[in-house]
């Protein structure tokens, strides 16, 4: 009986990980019907034989961006919702622009692992992991042509400390990765999460946390 109980057991596991992992292609592609009002993980397939070349393309990704903000950057998303014909294929990416010493804050990928190159400049970079392992920060100086990766959903970022504009482009395992910006999620949720728990998080007073909530925490995301 154990026995018979073991193998159900082992069954019911194996049986969990084989649904929870993405299903295979069954077709070429599935654009993505952007207007749709159907709700899907993902979006829903529009009629192939309407899908047209623009479906897949998007143009203009060598233009440099305003980084004339308070961080001094700008990440230009390429995901489904810039390029429909992503839909289902589990890849994105993303142009970074950086001005002298700007910054794209600490962040992370829920859905995504990133893979990072630099076109121009120098960007200093780094991750740090879960708690266990003791949240350790992996980081380093990237230089024209070096490559870094990110591990999905770990907090990381990307700091600008030369006296030029930097550029670098990342690709993500997913067709809409998400962002979440650690500052704003914390200090810039809606409505505010209980200054008393973040002075008690961050061993802060409750004046401090106030000032904090009450800044204008932009995006930098386009």
């Amino acid at each position: 009986m154990a026995a018979h109980f073991l193998f159900l057991a082992l069954l019911a596991l194996a049986s969990s990980h084989a649904i929870a992992s993405d299903p295979s292609q069954l077709q070429d592609f599935c654009v993505a019907d952007l207007k749709s009002n159907v709700l899907v993980n993902g979006f829903v397939c529009k009629d192939p034989k309407l899908a047209k070349a623009e479906d897949f393309f998007f143009y203009g990704l060598d233009k440099p961006r305003d980084t004339g903000n308070k961080l001094g950057s700008n990440v230009t998303q390429v995901n489904v919702n810039q390029i429909p014909g992503l839909n289902t294929l589990g890849i994105s990416l993303a142009r970074l622009d950086f001005a002298p010493y700007g910054v794209n804050p600490p962040h992370i990928h829920p859905r995504g692992t990133e893979i990072l190159t630099v076109l121009e400049g120098t960007l200093h970079v780094g991750f740090v992991t879960s708690n266990s392992p003791n949240n350790q920060l992996f980081t380093k100086v990237l230089n024209k042509g070096d490559v870094f990766v990110f591990p999905q959903g770990l907090i990381h970022f990307q700091f600008n400390y030369g006296k030029t504009n930097a550029v670098a482009i990342t690709a993500l395992s997913s067709q809409n990765p998400g962002v979440i910006t650690i500052a704003n999620a914390v200090f810039g949720a809606k409505p505010p999460i209980s200054d008393f728990v973040l002075a008690k998080a961050f061993q802060l007073d409750k004046k401090t946390v106030d000032w904090l909530q009450a800044q204008f925490w932009m995006d930098n995301n386009n």
